[in-house]
């Protein structure tokens, strides 16, 4: 067998690999785009709140909060209190 006639075997499993590979970018690519969108959205809420007279910095904190597990925010509260007791910022 000539080197010009080798088996192709593998020819098969690669394109299956490559396109399986395309496919999963695409889909990240996808999701990236909506990510984006998402996020534009939540600058034009944003900026609502902040015309209708709204602190965004305190409403992102209340949002970072709301996230957390309660008893994780009790205990960061606990100890951001204590401090500032140490500190007589209270």
């Amino acid at each position: 067998m000539a080197e010009s006639e080798a088996p192709h075997s593998e020819e098969p499993q690669e394109n299956v690999a490559a396109a399986e590979l395309r496919q999963f970018i695409e889909r990240v690519e996808r999701l990236e785009e909506e990510k984006s969108a998402l996020q534009d959205d939540i600058k034009e809420v944003m900026a609502e709140a902040k015309g209708r007279g709204y602190d965004t910095k305190a409403l992102r904190a209340i949002i970072r909060l709301r996230k957390k597990d309660p008893n994780e925010r009790q205990e960061e509260e606990a100890i951001l209190e204590t401090y500032k007791n140490a500190l007589g910022l209270v």
